[in-house]
């Protein structure tokens, strides 16, 4: 199935600052993922491990705007 995920930027702590990073959230069970960076990549991901996380053990496509 297809889902569609919301992107937020958000800063997640590392060694000596924060760093600025997204988290990508599901829009069917609300569980979310967060990644360093705001690349394309980062997005990317952390919509990999939506799918290898999900709660609801599914097996989801899941997708953003931002990563198109």
């Amino acid at each position: 199935m297809r889902v569609d995920c919301e992107v937020d930027l958000v800063k997640l702590a590392g060694d000596y600052t924060d760093i600025d990073s997204v988290r990508v959230t599901c829009s069917r069970c609300a569980h979310s993922t967060e990644s360093f960076g705001t690349t394309e990549r980062s997005i990317k991901r952390c919509l990999v491990l939506l799918r290898e996380e999900c709660p609801e053990d599914e097996s989801n496509f899941y997708v953003c705007d931002e990563a198109d």
